[in-house]
């Protein structure tokens, strides 16, 4: 039998990101499950768009499912953050708010 390893990394425990994301990348488990569960996009797709597994994909959304309580905090923490770009436009959210250079 092979050993499965849990790729995803709590945002706690990361050198690289302040959510949960898949080991070594800064690619989220809000983003996996957004593409796959919100927008529809075949797990295969969104694997080969990041160049994950599968297992990797589907590891992310057992994540977001077993942790809603994280993912609750997570979502929350961009609402607010989104909030405080609308009210100071100092504040980067995306790159949409980068200067033009």
């Amino acid at each position: 039998m092979s050993e499965q390893m849990n790729r995803v990394v709590s945002g706690n425990e990361s050198d690289i990101h302040d959510e949960p994301h898949i080991q070594n990348r800064r690619i989220t488990v809000d983003h996996i499950h957004t593409l796959v569960e919100e927008r529809a996009l075949d797990a295969q797709a969104v694997a080969d768009r990041f160049d994950l597994t599968v297992s990797e994909v589907y590891h992310a959304l057992a994540y977001y499912h077993d942790h809603p309580e994280e993912m609750r905090k997570v979502e929350e923490r961009r609402r607010e953050l989104h909030k405080a770009a609308n009210e100071d436009p100092r504040i980067i959210t995306g790159p949409d708010d980068l200067p033009d250079s």
